[in-house]
């Protein structure tokens, strides 16, 4: 792929060397803006990691987490609104592992980023959606 290019594969999207790419990172952002909530309000009650990736949410459209942090944050959340990924979602039990395998290891890496303010926010919409 080249500098320029969009990402076309769930791998690519969430690939920490391609992330920080502004093409990259365009498609990321708008993935994550027009189709994160709606899936949310779909699946939040049926996923346990929910508040981790509302979390995650808030923290990459925080203007005080690091731009690289940022890229990384939205690319994880863009998997994760993508309808075809490794392991497709509406497999009932294993459909989203691989989701919450993704924001696992970003909250491992990047997870002080993460800050209290994100997690609250994070309760308090989920509170509204469930």
């Amino acid at each position: 792929m080249t500098a320029n290019a969009k990402p076309t594969t769930p791998e690519e999207a969430i690939d920490p060397a391609r992330a920080l790419l502004p093409a990259v990172q365009r498609v990321n952002e708008t993935r994550v803006r027009v189709g994160f909530w709606p899936k949310m309000g779909r699946v939040a009650a049926r996923i346990p990691f929910a508040d981790q990736l509302v979390s995650v949410y808030y923290a990459a459209r925080d203007p005080q987490t690091p731009m690289a942090a940022k890229g990384i944050m939205m690319g994880a959340l863009a998997y994760f609104v993508l309808p075809v990924d490794a392991i497709p979602d509406v497999l009932l039990g294993i459909g989203f592992t691989d989701d919450a395998a993704v924001i696992t290891a970003l909250l491992a890496t990047l997870g002080a980023n993460v800050k209290r303010r994100h997690r609250e926010a994070a309760e308090r919409a989920l509170d509204r959606l469930r």
